[in-house]
């Protein structure tokens, strides 16, 4: 069976996600020590710097200590974004590449702990969290669902007050016989 680009643009875009944020970290794990600070900008450099730390918790350095738990998370979020795609009808577009951008993600970090039992982060800005390209893909990919979703009920919720199956289309007026 012929697949499309509608039917594998998730996994394209989780796939370079995936490279990307597997590059980024190698560049890190293999030319800063841990907490060790580079500035490609020296100007911006108490704002923003790339410093290497190796993260035990979820996104952002939450929950330290947590990596099994989120490893069985990641597993569960990835087969159920695997198993949604299928169902996605042809044509939404911007709802695969949100699914994309979170299973790129999920699957970036997983590899890191299944690989190295932490996960690298190192995009350190302003007194922000430090995080990495998965962890902004999730972020973002989860921001674009939500905005997905929100307009999506909104278009719903005017279909629903006007009667009408179709966006900018009333329902025919119903005249009583009397």
């Amino acid at each position: 069976m012929k697949k499309t680009l509608n039917q594998v643009l998730v996994y394209l875009l989780a796939g370079v996600i995936v490279l990307g944020d597997q590059y980024t970290k190698h560049l890190v794990r293999t030319r800063l020590e841990i907490n060790q600070t580079w500035s490609p900008w020296p100007a911006l450099e108490p704002f923003v710097r790339v410093l290497h730390i190796q993260n035990t918790g979820a996104a952002f350095g939450l929950f330290k200590d947590a990596g099994l738990v989120f490893t069985i998370i990641a597993i569960v979020v990835s087969l159920v974004i695997i198993v949604y795609a299928q169902r996605v009808p042809a044509g939404h577009w911007w709802m695969r590449i949100a699914l994309g951008m979170q299973l790129g993600g999920a699957l970036g970090n997983l590899i890191d702990r299944l690989t190295f039992g932490t996960v690298t982060d190192f995009i350190s800005v302003g007194n922000f969290a430090i995080f990495n390209v998965a962890d902004a893909s999730i972020s973002l990919g989860v921001a674009f669902l939500a905005v997905l979703m929100f307009f999506e009920s909104r278009t719903e919720h005017t279909q629903t007050d006007t009667g009408s199956t179709l966006p900018g289309v009333d329902a025919p007026e119903v005249q009583s016989g009397g």
